[in-house]
């Protein structure tokens, strides 16, 4: 079944919040970057205007970024929230630093509802992902594939031309490289990556190009 990609670029980090639906309106909210009134309105308005089914609320990670909007999806929709579990760690620590990048409205996220290890088959409706594990980014870092309509909500692993940082706490670059080869760059060529800042690319183009070969 066809599955529509539908990209929101929210808060100062711009970073990109995904929607997904099917035909039959079923949706899914990846990494809800929403942090103000007018993006919060952005996305809820949208889904109203195309009757969706909000089913899951799902994250790549847990950093601050991609989980300010997690309060007002968990509340507004009423969907069951998805992360792996060696994220709780930093998804807890949010509190105690959100202020000073200035977001001092954070609304503390819920916990998840469904702890995810990696490997798991996701379907909610026609939407269908596979759940791969990839550290490096962070310790609890996953990308949620869709085989049928070949395409990667990857968060910050790979981005167009470069990758993720690694100088956070539970970075690191050798495990993020591993990663990349080991699980990323096996995917079909043609999988188009939606990455978690900036443009899309495909895995085809960052095999040959992507800064990660320098290293």
């Amino acid at each position: 079944m066809k599955t529509t990609v539908v990209t929101f670029t929210f808060n100062g980090f711009q970073e990109n919040t995904y929607l997904l639906f099917d035909t039959n309106k079923n949706c899914v909210i990846i990494d809800p970057g929403c942090y103000d009134r007018h993006e919060q309105n952005e996305l809820t308005q949208y889904i109203e205007e195309n009757e969706l089914n909000v089913r899951a609320l799902l994250g790549t990670h847990a950093h601050i970024d991609h989980v300010l909007g997690n309060a007002f999806v968990k509340r507004t929709f009423q969907c069951p929230y998805y992360l792996h579990e060696k994220d709780l760690p930093t998804l807890k620590s949010i509190d105690n630093y959100a202020h000073v990048y200035g977001f001092q409205g954070y609304e503390t996220s819920p916990l998840p509802d469904f702890l995810l290890q990696g490997g798991e088959q996701l379907e909610f409706g026609g939407i269908q992902l596979e759940v791969f594990y990839v550290p490096g980014h962070c310790p609890g870092h996953v990308v949620y594939f869709n085989k049928e309509n070949n395409f990667v909500i990857n968060g910050d692993v790979l981005f167009n031309g470069s990758f993720g940082r690694v100088d956070l706490p539970g970075g690191d670059l050798d495990t993020l490289k591993n990663s990349i080869y080991n699980t990323m760059f096996k995917l079909p060529e043609e999988t188009i990556v939606f990455c978690g800042h900036g443009p899309e690319t495909t895995i085809g183009k960052e095999k040959l190009s992507n800064y990660i070969l320098n290293f």
